[in-house]
């Protein structure tokens, strides 16, 4: 949701602060602010409405020295955007300042005691609330800032990841994390603070994630000292390596991050991959999930949950395991999972799936499930997240760094593993034919290749998006496999040109979106070979009769379809179970040339924060 900063050591404090927000503004960018306290004890803070550039500005003229500060870019919950209810937030005797990610949902309650104790409140956030509440603590309980921190945050009911900075301790920052990320960068007398590893990379390879429910004391030249929020037991830090490189989250010479992820894609797909297939000895091996190898082979039920594009690579994943494992399989939103009492027994397998490892709707439907016996596995891009930690084994995806907000990557790499989870859960069952099994893995490792021949249809999809950029709707159809590709295709167009979209089973076209077909309605139809091919002809010409305009994906060399489409746009043949590999790629790049046409920021599109860690 929002992205946090924070450095503690010998450097200045505010180039490390603004360099990291640009890196996190994909996770919110409605305004930003910084807090600084500099060698007089004096604690500054400046905060701007709009993107971090515009803080950058702000602050040109202003003391931003400083060895110690804290950092924030929002995306917004409660309040609305604008200077007032940025971040940082100061305590009532301005001693304090406060940054957070999430929600504390029972804020109006607080606040409301708070009143009754003399607290004014500048702003209509929640998390001016939590530090106003630590300063009351502090103040009548005679508690030190960590010991006041920890009660306020056992009164809390909500997500935070928070950072604290305080004027009377001027070398050290107080942080906390539940059910939002929050990495500690542990460098040479220094220490940066982010919500991902990508402001803290060019400093030190040397992180620890915070778990939840505890709270961190950094100061400098000092051990982190980590406390569990319950009990108060301290914690023995666990110190990791990161492998991120600095070239993976820089757009190195495109235009923007989006349209480098699309063609990234040959090299992601490949890497999820790598190490889990052999086709010449007919094997898949995934190593995170060998100690639930028995219980995969035994479920008499999956369960897939996820939101937004996950949920797409989910449905997907249904098809894929009920083809090749004859295991039924349920695809559900997180965000109703959670809240309809979901009928779950100790031999379901419940498969999460989440690029950032982070979404709160996600991570609640893995505890539920945890709660009811269910054996739950993860498949998420972000080592070391919320997720791979909650679950209790899974797979990794191996996209690297999504910067962009409309996932492009990160879908195949997830549709990628799922379909490696499927053949392995198949190869343990035997319920494949051996001939049909090898060829799918031939398959699988030539799709990278087929991924790198679409992309040089790039030229003639911009031509395509000139040519409909000022439609004001779409429809996409597809089926059975084309199905959820036509769902996805249409989120994309709908994040980031801002024009209308929907996504249906072809079939359902007669059942009431037929209406909205007139000359001036473009209708994209994944229309490649397979089983269904004759019957989505059928369905290109019933548009067709209805004078829409036709945007077909179709198998290179198709002739058929080229008799009724206004524009084709041709893809390799593949098995038609991994065809969404491919399938997908021109409806990235539609959704990216229409959307750059239109004067759409692609990379960070209104409204939208890369990952949902708040309900």
């Amino acid at each position: 949701m929002c992205g946090i900063v924070g450095y503690v050591g010998d450097k200045n404090a505010f180039p490390v602060l603004i360099k990291g927000l640009y890196r996190l503004e994909y996770r919110g960018y409605d305004s930003a602010g910084v807090a600084l306290l500099n060698e007089k004890g004096e604690l500054n803070v400046y905060k701007k409405k709009g993107k971090v550039s515009e803080l950058d500005a702000y602050c040109r003229d202003k003391d931003i020295s400083g060895n110690i500060g804290i950092a924030h870019t929002r995306w917004a919950t409660h309040g609305e955007p604008n200077d007032i209810n940025a971040h940082p937030h100061l305590s009532q005797n301005k001693k304090l300042a406060i940054i957070h990610n999430g929600i504390i949902e029972n804020y109006s309650s607080l606040k409301e005691g708070l009143k009754k104790r003399g607290h004014q409140f500048l702003s209509e956030t929640d998390t001016e609330v939590l530090v106003h509440l630590i300063e009351d603590i502090q103040h009548h309980d005679k508690l030190s800032l960590e010991n006041a921190v920890i009660a306020a945050l056992n009164q809390v009911v909500g997500a935070y990841a928070i950072v604290i900075i305080d004027k009377e301790n001027p070398d050290t920052l107080i942080v906390a994390k539940k059910s939002s990320p929050m990495v500690i960068g542990i460098g040479k007398n220094e220490y940066v603070i982010a919500s991902d590893a990508s402001p803290i990379i060019e400093y030190t390879r040397n992180v620890v994630y915070l778990d939840d429910e505890t709270v961190a004391v950094i100061k400098k030249g000092e051990d982190i000292k980590i406390v569990n929020l319950k009990d108060r037991k301290e914690i023995t830090p666990y110190i990791e390596e990161l492998t991120l490189e600095l070239e993976a989250i820089e757009k190195g010479g495109y235009e923007h991050f989006m349209l480098k992820e699309i063609f990234e894609q040959p090299k992601s797909v490949k890497d999820s991959m790598r190490g889990r297939i052999n086709a010449s000895e007919g094997k898949v091996f995934l190593g995170g999930i060998k100690d639930y190898e028995d219980t995969l082979a035994k479920a008499k039920r999956i369960i897939i949950v996820g939101c937004g594009t996950s949920y797409h690579a989910g449905l997907i994943g249904e098809y894929l395991l009920e083809d090749f494992t004859r295991i039924p399989v349920e695809v559900e939103y997180g965000s109703e999972f959670r809240y309809r009492n979901p009928i779950i027994y100790p031999d379901d397998v419940v498969i999460a799936i989440s690029q950032s490892g982070e979404t709160a709707d996600t991570l609640a439907a893995i505890e539920i499930a945890k709660q009811k016996g269910a054996t739950v596995l993860g498949i998420c891009n972000v080592v070391g997240s919320s997720i791979a930690r909650a679950t209790h084994a899974g797979s990794y995806t191996h996209a690297g760094p999504e910067i962009g907000v409309a996932s492009t990557k990160a879908f195949t790499a997830q549709v990628t593993v799922l379909t490696l989870m499927a053949l392995h859960i198949a190869q343990l069952k035997k319920s494949l034919p051996v001939n049909r099994f090898r060829s799918l893995l031939y398959e699988l490792e030539a799709i990278p290749q087929k991924i790198e021949q679409v992309l040089e249809s790039d030229k003639y999809i911009q031509e395509i998006a000139n040519i409909y950029k000022d439609a004001k709707n779409f429809l996409y159809l597809g089926r059975g496999f084309g199905y959820p590709i036509a769902l996805e295709g249409a989120l994309k167009l709908k994040e980031i040109s801002y024009i209308h979209a929907e996504g249906y089973p072809a079939a359902e076209m007669k059942h009431g979106p037929i209406a909205l077909i007139d000359e001036n309605m473009p209708v994209v139809f994944l229309a490649n070979k397979g089983p269904n091919y004759e019957k989505v002809l059928s369905n290109i010409q019933e548009v067709k009769a209805r004078k829409g305009k036709i945007i077909a994906i179709v198998t290179a060399g198709d002739k058929h379809v080229k008799q009724f489409a206004d524009h084709l746009i041709e893809i390799p043949e593949t098995d038609e179970a991994l065809s969404p590999l491919i399938s997908v790629i021109p409806l990235q790049l539609l959704a990216y040339h229409i959307a750059v046409l239109r004067g759409c920021n692609v990379d960070q599109p209104r409204n939208l924060a890369k990952s949902v860690t708040v309900e």
